[in-house]
């Protein structure tokens, strides 16, 4: 059992807070945390808003348009002054190097295949909520939801870039045509970026087969798809039957705070056909593939065991306009709860409580610690061996 919870605080705590929205620096990251409209619902609450200047520019949202919403249009020291930063996407080392002790982070996290990130924030000791682990009352993700759908869909369409002779793939047109047969889809998980890729690729025509362990989540396709999407249950020799007669690979397991489970072993992978493609949409919680490595936009895509590999651990920033919009109107309203009372908001809703990872110098995410502690332990057997 872990101890009561210790939440640090910045000194210059008021009633109001001070919110920090910095420009996302990852590659090709184009997503921005709040919109205008957002910005103007935290300054009519009486908040404090600061935004580096261009945060949002590249997708739409001038610097004017935040200034007419009532935030001060800053630097990057002027953001990280803040009590409270609001971000998209987890802190890269500069910005790491940037927070302070009681400081509160909101943003995704994805610590679990991030141990240095998480040592990092406990050494700082900010208190960090990571969209991906806050639930709601069903025990659903709606911080993660919306991204899901956008990574899902976006899925398809980078498998099927992958799949073009110029990037290394097999030369298959997923939706086939007239008198030859369409490409075959296996998708891994049936969660939301699971559904949200089958419903892609059965619009495009694709011969798609998806795997999970929920039966009745597998009924629920069968009814809304019947047998335009076939459905098997998730064990090792389904799994390796699908993998190895596609073309195309969608990794969409999630454990929900979890590092993603390992689904696909290196021989697994060299069983694909040649040229075949794996899009591993949980590599930003360590990939489901024993071959699996992150990439970006810049380079998204890598061929191994004759398998074109695309792992971009931000997909949705491909589409950071509709993200932006999606993403904004899910976490306002837990935005606005934590910057009037973070303590007392936690306290009050526990599915907000499980969107917290570190706090007090410590990892406080029960899910989250046992993984963490796992690769630790593995890397302390490696060194010795």
């Amino acid at each position: 059992m872990m101890g009561p919870l210790r939440l640090a605080h910045p000194t210059n705590l008021t009633l109001t807070m001070h919110i920090g929205i910095p420009k996302e620096i990852k590659d090709h990251e184009y997503r921005v945390a709040a919109t205008p409209a957002g910005v103007a619902a935290l300054t009519a609450a009486g908040h404090r808003v600061s935004v580096v200047m261009h945060a949002g520019t590249a997708i739409g949202f001038s610097d004017t348009a935040y200034q007419a919403a009532g935030a001060e249009v800053t630097d990057a020291a002027g953001v990280y002054a803040a009590d409270l930063i609001f971000k998209v996407k987890e802190p890269q080392a500069v910005e790491v190097a940037r927070l302070r002790a009681g400081q509160w982070l909101f943003c995704y996290l994805h610590l679990a295949a991030a141990p240095g990130l998480a040592d990092a924030l406990m050494r700082t000791n900010v208190n960090a909520i990571g969209f991906e682990t806050v639930l709601d009352a069903a025990g659903h993700t709606p911080l993660l939801a919306p991204m899901s759908q956008i990574a899902g869909r976006l899925a398809i369409q980078a498998g099927m870039q992958a799949l073009e002779m110029k990037n290394g793939g097999r030369g298959v047109l997923l939706s086939g045509v007239p008198g030859v047969a369409p490409g075959k889809v296996a998708i891994l998980g049936g969660g939301v970026v699971g559904g949200n890729a089958a419903r892609i690729a059965v619009g495009i025509g694709a011969d798609v087969t998806l795997l999970d362990r929920n039966a009745n989540r597998l009924n629920e396709f069968d009814v809304q798809y019947g047998g335009r999407l076939k459905t098997r249950f998730s064990g090792p020799a389904n799994i390796a039957e699908c993998v190895a007669e596609a073309d195309l690979v969608i990794g969409a397991a999630y454990v929900h705070g979890r590092r993603a489970p390992r689904l696909l072993s290196r021989e697994l992978v060299r069983s694909m056909p040649t040229g075949a493609a794996l899009i591993d949409v949980a590599i930003d919680q360590g990939g489901i593939s024993e071959t699996s490595h992150a990439t970006t936009h810049s380079a998204p895509f890598y061929v191994e065991e004759n398998v074109v590999h695309y792992c971009v651990a931000n997909i949705p920033g491909a589409a950071a306009r509709t993200a932006t919009l999606a993403l904004a109107e899910a976490t306002l309203p837990y935005l606005l709860r934590l910057a009037a009372d973070a303590a007392a908001a936690l306290e009050a809703d526990a599915g907000f409580a499980a969107g917290l990872n570190v706090a007090g110098g410590r990892i406080v995410h029960p899910g989250l610690a046992a993984d963490l502690a796992a690769a630790a332990l593995t890397d302390a057997a490696a060194l010795k061996s």
